[in-house]
């Protein structure tokens, strides 16, 4: 069966490499693109709906799929103002489940963090937590919700902190075992991966941490 994919975040580093994988998978014959802006020189398999997705509730006519890969988020660094940041980390996530909900999308695949608790007193982990829950109560029949670590990977963006962060947890890696696994750096294309091969198994576990991200991504066969 020929399907159709949605992409929410693909200018981001997941979504750019998720959105590169669909492109090679012949089970794919239409991959939707929901941003702000327009990617120029991608195929006619690729469909962009360029606007405001804050109000992603203006698309819902087009917002028509199979799967929905959500790859959205954001950083307290690029986004200080926690209104904003809500709005994005928790509202578009949240939204987009609603649409798939309201569709009949019986597959949705989104990005969350370790560490994602609604009853924590840190405003990240607890704004994750809030999503992964909103996003569970649609009931949409097929729903992974992935947590990983600290993402690693090439960015276009430069983010010294984080760079520094990175190097520190690479560093400190060979200690990550048992318990620990979990703490280590979750490679941005094991991310998509492990999402393409969810999104095509039978699979019904619905909370996916790192270790886990890392075996799936190992047995999805788009490995280009």
């Amino acid at each position: 069966m020929k399907k159709t994919a949605i992409i929410l975040g693909a200018t981001g580093l997941t979504g750019s490499i998720l959105l590169e994988k669909l492109l090679i998978d012949d089970r794919y014959t239409t991959i939707k693109l929901f941003s702000r802006k327009e990617i120029d020189g991608l195929p006619t398999k690729v469909k962009q709906f360029v606007g405001d997705i804050l109000e992603l509730d203006d698309f819902k006519k087009d917002f028509t799929a199979d799967e929905v890969f959500c790859c959205i988020g954001t950083t307290a660094k690029k986004t200080p103002d926690k209104q904003l940041y809500k709005k994005i980390d928790f509202g578009i996530p949240v939204t987009a489940a609603k649409l798939a909900k309201a569709n009949g999308i019986p597959t949705f695949l989104v990005i969350s963090s370790l560490g994602a608790n609604a009853q924590s007193s840190i405003f990240y982990s607890k704004t994750k937590g809030e999503m992964e829950q909103a996003v569970l109560s649609e009931k949409i029949e097929k729903t992974h919700v992935l947590q990983p670590s600290i993402i690693g990977g090439d960015r276009q963006e430069k983010r010294i902190g984080e760079k520094i962060g990175l190097l520190v947890i690479k560093l400190l890696q060979p200690f990550f075992f048992g318990r620990l696994k979990k703490y280590r750096i979750t490679k941005a294309k094991d991310i998509a991966l492990a999402m393409i091969n969810l999104a095509n198994s039978t699979s019904t576990k619905t909370i996916i941490t790192s270790p886990s991200i890392k075996l799936l991504a190992e047995e999805c066969p788009i490995q280009k």
